[in-house]
C-alpha cells in the first residue's frame, strides 16, 4: 500500500476507497474529455439516458448535489449541447431536462471508457471476491445513508 496512504495504525479502508474514486476519475475523466463529457456529468447523462425528461430538482436529488451546482452543471452542459430545456407540458412555468441526440452518440464511447476502466481496477480479483466486494460496499454505503438520513454527520 502507498506510505501516504497509511496515517495511522488503524485500519481505514475508506481513505483506500477515496484515494482509488480519485485515482479512477482522474483516468476516466481524462478520456471523456476528449468526447466532450466530464465525470460530473455522468449522474445527469446516465438517468436521463434512461428515461424521460426531469426537472432540475429530480437531477439535483438523483445526484445528491445542491440545487445551484445543478443549474451550473446544467447550463455547461446545455453549453456544449448535451441537454436541452424543455416546456413542462404539465407545468409552463418549469423547464424539464432532455438528453441530446448528440450526447446520446457520445454515451456509448463513454460507457465503453467506464466499463475498460472498472476492468483495470479489478483485474486478479476472482468472480466471487468481486461479489464479495460489491456487498461489502453495499453495506458501508446504506451505513452512511442511514446515519445521514437520522442526521449523524
Amino acid at each position: 500500500m502507498d506510505r501516504q496512504l497509511k496515517t495511522s495504525d488503524s485500519p481505514n479502508p475508506l481513505r483506500i476507497l477515496g484515494h482509488a474514486y480519485r485515482t479512477f476519475s482522474r483516468i476516466v475523466d481524462a478520456q471523456l474529455r476528449e468526447l466532450g463529457l466530464a465525470m460530473s456529468q455522468l449522474p445527469v447523462l446516465i438517468v436521463l439516458k434512461q428515461g424521460k425528461p426531469l426537472p432540475q430538482a429530480e437531477l439535483a436529488r438523483i445526484a445528491r448535489v445542491e440545487q445551484p451546482s445543478m443549474a451550473q452543471l446544467l447550463n455547461r452542459m446545455e453549453r456544449d449541447g448535451l441537454v436541452e430545456r424543455l416546456a413542462d407540458p404539465e407545468d409552463k412555468r418549469s423547464r424539464l431536462i432532455s438528453l441530446t441526440e448528440r450526447a446520446s452518440r457520445r454515451m456509448h464511447k463513454g460507457k465503453a471508457i467506464m466499463e475498460a476502466t472498472v476492468n483495470i481496477a479489478l483485474q486478479g480479483f476472482s468472480t466471487a471476491e468481486i461479489e464479495q466486494l460489491d456487498k461489502l460496499m453495499q453495506r458501508i454505503d446504506e451505513n452512511l445513508e442511514r446515519a445521514a438520513e437520522e442526521g449523524h454527520y
